[in-house]
């Protein structure tokens, strides 16, 4: 048997019959590119939360009132009646954390920024220690971080983002001026770098003030301080850093001897974990969707190479006359089957991978190609074409020559 004689059939079959070869390819069309986009956006997504959200450095740990990803309804439940973690516990872990080398403490929210009659919203107030910056590697163009003594005087300054400079204040030196943040008056004293895009949004759109401000501005009863560090680079490993952080909250929180901690303690190894396990189940439960999708590709395949054989019934006839075995009219309608396979799996990992590309450019989702996800989802279509092609080609087989010569469409 001629495999590319049978390829080149099953080409012109293809060809020949358009509407149907659409309509046959579909379902493998859907379920690879199914498969391929969401692999791409997966794999993006987990690199950039590597790179960019999670990338604390394996010397760093954060305290907080509860996780910063949670995937426990009743855990999370718990650790919401919790009481907030406040400067004073803050003050407790930098006294304590002898192999820390630094030990800072950070407030987050959103606000509205102006300027003059121009202004900006859903900007990203953090109320910070000075230690902050070192810790999160904040890096400027131009200014100053929040020090200490704007952190002991409650002086009312801030760093901006690039967002803010352009909206609000182009075309003039930012350093010294007065912003409006939620009605409060800043003096402007450094400008951070152009960070860019973080999942579509920008994260250049904040401000920075001392977190005693921001207390007194915010207020502590809905808002839970988070405590990080960073252990010391010559000193004990981390999780000794962390322990003596876990010792000295548990004394200041008053928590039980042998209960469990008021706080959570995360690092970056723990938290890319947690990511890692809900995208791996969002991965899961799409690659199941599109197995729908690929197996009702194969029955339609199934269902075409069916008619096909009921068509060329007579050709078949004809070929065993010939001198053709059974293993040859196998071959020739499984390679067909295998064919008509690849060609959707070929569109859909294109499809796939265009989506995916689109996406990125219109709403910035990050998106990464992996070849192994090319080659596997060609050997799925093969493995489709072959196992749906299989009952076909074995009722083409076993077609008796002297009724298949007989046969009338």
């Amino acid at each position: 048997m001629n495999i590319a004689e049978a390829i080149r059939i099953a080409l012109q079959s293809l060809w020949a019959n358009k509407l149907r070869s659409v309509l046959t390819l579909l379902g493998v069309v859907i379920g690879i590119a199914s498969v391929i986009a969401v692999v791409t956006f997966v794999s993006g997504i987990n690199d950039y939360v590597a790179k960019k959200i999670f990338n604390l450095g394996a010397d760093v740990f954060i305290v907080s009132k509860m996780s910063a990803v949670e995937t426990n309804v009743e855990h999370f439940l718990v650790a919401e009646k919790r009481k907030n973690l406040d400067l004073e516990d803050y003050q407790a872990v930098l006294e304590a954390c002898r192999h820390c080398d630094y030990v800072g403490a950070l407030m987050q929210g959103s606000g509205k920024v102006k300027h003059n009659e121009q202004s900006i919203s859903d900007t990203t107030i953090q109320g910070i220690t000075p230690s902050i910056a070192t810790i999160l590697d904040t890096d400027l163009t131009s200014g100053r971080m929040v020090n200490g003594t704007d952190l002991n005087n409650h002086l009312q300054v801030a760093v901006v983002g690039t967002d803010i400079v352009e909206h609000l204040l182009p075309g003039s030196d930012p350093l010294g001026q007065e912003i409006r943040i939620d009605g409060w008056t800043y003096q402007v004293i450094g400008v951070g770098k152009k960070k860019g895009k973080t999942l579509g949004q920008s994260a250049d759109n904040y401000a920075l003030i001392p977190i005693t401000v921001y207390l007194k501005k915010y207020g502590s009863h809905n808002n839970s301080i988070g405590i990080w560090g960073k252990a010391s680079a010559t000193g004990a490993p981390l999780n000794q850093a962390i322990d003596e952080a876990r010792v000295a909250l548990r004394s200041t929180r008053h928590d039980q001897p042998g209960g469990d901690d008021s706080f959570e303690i995360e690092t970056n190894a723990s938290l890319l974990g947690i990511w890692s396990g809900l995208s791996n189940t969002f991965f899961m439960a799409t690659i199941g969707i599109a197995g729908v999708s690929l197996v009702v590709g194969g029955i339609v395949i199934m269902n075409i190479m069916l008619v096909s054989v009921t068509e060329r019934t007579r050709e078949i006839g004809i070929r065993k006359a010939l001198g053709a075995r059974q293993d040859d009219v196998l071959l020739q309608f499984l390679i067909e089957s295998v064919t008509l396979a690849l060609i959707g799996g070929v569109i859909g990992v294109l499809a796939g991978i265009g989506i995916a590309e689109f996406v990125t450019l219109l709403i910035g989702m990050p998106s990464s190609i992996k070849v192994w996800a090319v080659l596997a989802a060609l050997v799925v279509a093969g493995t489709v074409g072959v196992f749906f092609g299989v009952y076909p080609a074995r009722k083409a087989a076993r077609l008796d020559p002297i009724v298949a010569l007989r046969f009338e469409m």
